[in-house]
């Protein structure tokens, strides 16, 4: 698979990664990437920027080196409906949106309450992205998940940070494995994510590939070698033009 693009990746601004951003396009350019998607986290993640950095990102140019530059948030889903932390009025500066549980501004409670506060992202009209569903940050049924993925055109990340065994997150491997056969059974496509932290692991899946190979997934399904594909995927095309 020709890797063109990576979409969830965080610079220093984030407060606890390593790169600017200059420095993440110009390792994208060199890598040969077409997209990188920038999102930085939200409020909930100590040391992140404040919103009117999201409000800001209109004067950043969209290609870098060559490199089409996707600039959004990871927004942190705090409660079992799958409220978000970041105000709607702000999603229109937003190329790109991501949502996904944090251990730092969520907390877990039965599977069922957990499920059911990622069902509610999912079903926001304008979540692209759930980050790292199969990191063990909370127990998930992951089927119901998937179908409303599916129903509602989202992507479920599959992340390659998650992975690593620095992190120690016990069940990752377990649960993304799940996450890739259901998304085969059910013809729904996914998303490689790096998660870097900084320039040196962006588009870095390597963790991920045994995976993929595990669960004879299709490489049909998997968007990263497919930036048309994957553009035309993204709510904000879809939303009427803001006045």
């Amino acid at each position: 698979m020709n890797i063109l693009l990576d979409v969830h990746t965080h610079t220093v601004a984030s407060g606890h990664a390593f790169s600017t951003l200059q420095e993440m396009v110009r390792a994208a350019a060199d890598k040969g990437l077409q997209i990188l998607g920038v999102t930085e986290h939200t409020s909930g993640i100590p040391g992140t920027c404040p919103d009117i950095y999201f409000r800001n990102l209109p004067i950043v140019p969209r290609v870098m080196y060559g490199v089409e530059l996707l600039l959004g948030a990871e927004i942190n889903i705090v409660d079992y409906e799958g409220s978000l932390d970041l105000e709607e009025k702000y999603f229109r500066f937003l190329d790109l949106r991501i949502a996904g549980l944090h251990s730092l501004c969520y907390r877990p409670g039965s599977v069922e309450q957990n499920t059911s506060a990622v069902l509610g992202a999912i079903r926001n009209r304008h979540v692209d992205i759930i980050s790292h569903p199969g990191d063990g940050t909370a127990d998930l049924h992951f089927e119901p998940l998937v179908l409303a993925a599916k129903e509602n055109g989202v992507l479920l990340e599959i992340n390659n940070s998650s992975l690593n065994p620095c992190r120690h997150k016990e069940k990752a491997r377990a649960n993304n494995l799940e996450i890739l056969r259901l998304c085969k059974r059910y013809e729904q496509p996914v998303i490689l994510g790096s998660d870097a932290h900084i320039s040196f692991s962006i588009a870095d899946y390597h963790w991920l590939y045994p995976l993929l190979a595990e669960a004879d997934f299709p490489e049909s399904l998997i968007l990263n070698d497919k930036p048309e594909v994957f553009k035309s995927r993204l709510k904000r095309n879809h939303e009427p033009m803001a006045i």
